[in-house]
This record gives structure tokens, sequence and C-alpha cells, in this order.
């Protein structure tokens, strides 16, 4: 048995963290696919070392919580022979590449950006001096479709436009538009020349009370267009126009054409990530039996089936019912998020995912969408599950009730002065939290416009 050393901020396959109940690893998936012999691997991990059930995160990993004992070194093998670990151990907990998760078979992407996470991921491979970076630093690859990433917050995020009839990828850094353009083919070397002259920052850097300096920390101290000059050897156009993307958002649940003629992608939802090993062995076989053996993580804690036959449609549909999935795109479950509560975090102030789960399961009996909503549970301030603005978030707290403390909610909808939107009720009870928002999405479903998201009417009526 091998014993791994823990990792004390963000876990990786081969550098585990310690949580509430027990070891937890994280499988980097690099663009969140990942195809069926690897769902298998997976699944056996989470029956023979942890509890038998694994979560995708928000940033399209997949984390297996709940091991009470150390990983075998021939398991590790066989996932890295696999590809779902580092060849680099050093680099292991380097944040997942994020993009897309219909990059290549999306109809309105202007750039497959599957190439460039490629590329990327082995750029890290072999540039181990990049794990003194934050392990929090984070790229993402968006190709401008309909299933956008741009509501995921990242250090670095390259998005397809389209400026003076060509495309470009446009830089973002921390969620700030430089307004700089690069070509395709220069989209890896700018990567990799942020990532230098950040390395350089992190090793000359003297701010107090940071082990290791976020990119936003070098951003604060030198700002945009001071790293930017640093940043030799590219041929980036200038700060031009915005420039236009292609798609119209949405989280790509449901039944979808693909860009291949008479082949469609299917979302599926999962609650709050949670999938039973069973259940990643059957989502697996229809992969395979069905599509091209390729399962798609999302960053929304959901995942596709791509490559499925228009005459297959139906027969995929009844056998994702069959493992008690849903794939109708307008449960309340396919926007539902919550970090991982106080079962798993000692910060937390409520258990968020029992609360999640049985809010949404009350609802579901007394409401019916016709476009998800957004709902984020936080077990506090620190918001880790969603770092970017919902539709509905609950922010857990401690309330005093005569002699004794009971945990509670505050309630935020739309936008507003917090990061979690505007408040509307500051210290609610769970058992009132349902009556509450049942009301409220009752409101959102007599009176919004057409296309209107829960967040935008909010803002609107000032509910």
């Amino acid at each position: 048995m091998l014993s791994l050393p823990q990792s004390p901020t963000c876990p990786g396959l081969f550098s585990p963290s310690s949580a509430a109940d027990g070891m937890l690893i994280r499988i980097r998936t690099p663009g969140g696919i990942i195809n069926s012999r690897q769902c298998y691997a997976i699944a056996n991990l989470a029956d023979d070392f942890a509890a038998g059930y694994v979560h995708i995160t928000n940033r399209a990993n997949l984390q297996v919580r709940e091991i009470h004992k150390n990983l075998s070194i021939e398991v590790l093998n066989i996932l890295q022979e696999l590809g779902l670990g580092s060849r680099n151990l050093e680099v292991d907990p380097i944040r997942n590449i994020m993009s897309s998760p219909t990059a290549g078979i999306d109809s309105f992407e202007l750039i497959d950006t599957r190439p460039f996470v490629r590329a990327l991921d082995n750029y890290f491979q072999e540039h181990p001096e990049l794990a003194a970076l934050s392990p929090k630093f984070s790229v993402c690859f968006d190709g401008g479709g309909a299933v956008s990433v741009g509501d995921r917050l990242n250090d670095i995020r390259l998005l397809a436009v389209v400026d003076g009839g060509n495309t470009y990828l446009r830089l973002y850094l921390c969620a700030k538009d430089t307004g700089v353009l690069v070509k395709k083919e220069e989209a890896i070397a700018l990567v990799a020349a942020l990532a230098d002259v950040y390395l350089s920052y992190t090793k000359q850097s003297d701010r107090p009370n940071y082990r290791r300096p976020r990119l936003k920390h070098l951003l604060e101290d030198w700002g945009i267009e001071s790293y930017l000059k640093l940043v030799t050897g590219l041929t980036m156009q200038g700060a031009g126009s915005r420039g236009l993307g292609a798609g119209s958002g949405g989280l790509g649940m449901g039944i979808h054409p693909q860009r291949q003629p008479n082949l469609f992608y299917i979302g599926i939802t999962l609650p709050l990530g949670r999938l039973e090993s069973w259940q990643l062995r059957g989502l697996a076989d229809l992969a395979r039996n069905y599509g091209s053996e390729t399962l798609r993580l999302t960053p929304w804690q959901n995942l596709l089936i791509s490559d499925i036959p228009n005459r297959s449609i139906a027969d995929i549909q009844d056998e994702i019912s069959k493992l008690g999935l849903d794939c109708s795109g307008t449960s309340l479950y396919s926007a539902l998020v919550a970090c991982s509560g106080s079962i798993g975090c000692i910060s937390s102030n409520t258990d968020t995912q029992t609360d999640a789960l049985k809010l949404v399961a009350e609802l579901n009996q007394k409401l019916s969408l016709k476009q998800p909503i957004n709902i984020h549970f936080s077990g506090c301030e620190k918001s880790c599950a969603q770092h970017g603005g919902s539709d509905i978030a609950l922010v857990g707290t401690k309330i005093q009730q005569g002699d004794r403390t009971v945990e509670g909610y505050d309630i935020y909808v739309g936008v507003g002065d917090s990061s979690f939107g505007r408040e509307l009720y500051r210290g609610v009870t769970i058992v009132e939290v349902p009556r509450i928002l049942e009301r409220i999405i009752k409101l959102y479903q007599r009176q919004q416009l057409t296309g209107e998201s829960f967040g935008e009417f909010a803002n609107r009526c000032h509910i």
C-alpha cells in the first residue's frame, strides 16, 4: 500500500486532502472529457477504497470522498496509464483546464478548443516548475459556442471571437477584458508566457499572509498593462472592438443536435454532481453502446453523452431513466449547486448538501419549470462551490432562538452589493426556506418576460 503526502490546499490524485468525512482525491479531467474505460476504473476505485460514489466538481473534475484506507500503488498506476493521473507528479495538484463541455460538437462554436486543452496539459506536464504557482491558478478556453463557460471564474480565459472578419481568442485576466486578441496558433505560447511572468512574480513577491500569491494579487500590484508589457515574443492584435462570440448561452441539458449531421448530445442532470458508482458504470455503458464512449463533465456538475444517432434517442432516454437520472433540462436539480457543507468542511454553518436536496425534492412536487433556475447553497461566506453570481443564493448562518442555536440561511437574489446578490431575507430557518422560495418562484412564473431568467426578473421587479 502507498501512503501519499497530504495536500494542505487543493487535492489531486497523488496528493489527497483531509476532510471531516475522510480523505478526498480530485482526478483531473482536462476539458471534462472522459471515456468509458476511465469511468469503469474510477467506479472501481470508489467502491474499493471509498464510499461508492463520486462527485463532479465545478471545474469538471471528478472527486472521490470518504477514503478511509491508502490507495495501492497498483491502482494509482492503472489510473495514470488510463490518462487520469499526471505523468509528472509535481504538477498533479494544478487546477483542471476548463473548456466548454460541447467543444467540437457545438453547432455555434467558432473554434474547437479541445486541441488547446490537450496542448496546454502537455505543456504543464513538461514544466514542473509551474507547480510553484498558486494551486488556484486556472485557465479556460471558450470556443464561443452556445454552451459558454464565461460564467466560471478563471485566472486566464481565452474566448473565441470574430473581429474584422477574422477569428481570434480574446484574453481575459481574472474576469477583466484586456482587449487583447491573439491568433489561434499563438494561444498556448500566450498562456505559457503569462505563466512564466506570473512565476517570476511569485518568486519575488513579499505580500504578507500569502504562501503562494494568486494572479489577482499580481494584477493588484502591477496592473494589467504592466503585466502584459512583460509578456514578450508574441504578435498580438491591439485592444480593438469587443468582437462577437457566436452562442447564446445555456447549460446543455436535454437533447441537442450536434454540428455533425444526424448526431445528438444529451445533457443529464446529476443532483449536486453526485453519481453512485453503479450509475457511473451505467452511463459508461450507455456511452459505449449508443455513442462514441465519450462522457463530457460540465462545470455545472452535470454531464453530457455525445455522438448519439437520432434512431437511438428514445432508447437512451429510457435507459437514463432506469439509472434514476433526469435528462429533461428543466428540473430544479439541473442548476442546483452546493458546497460540501458541515459534513465535509469545518467552516460551514449548515449541512448544505442535505438541505439542498430536501429543498428541491419538496419544490419539484409543487413547481414545474420551463427553464432552469440556478440555486446556490453556500455554508459560509467563502462561496467555494460557485464563485460567480446566481439566481438565488442561500448562505449558511447560525440563528439564536431563545437559549439554543439553530442552522439557517440568509437568502439573496439577482445582483446586489454582495457577491451573492441582493439580500432578501436574513436568518431564515431551513423549515421556512421552501415556503419562501416557492412563493418567489411562482411570482416569477406569473410575471416573467419571454426568455427572462429568474435573476433578471428579480433585478427588474426588485422582489
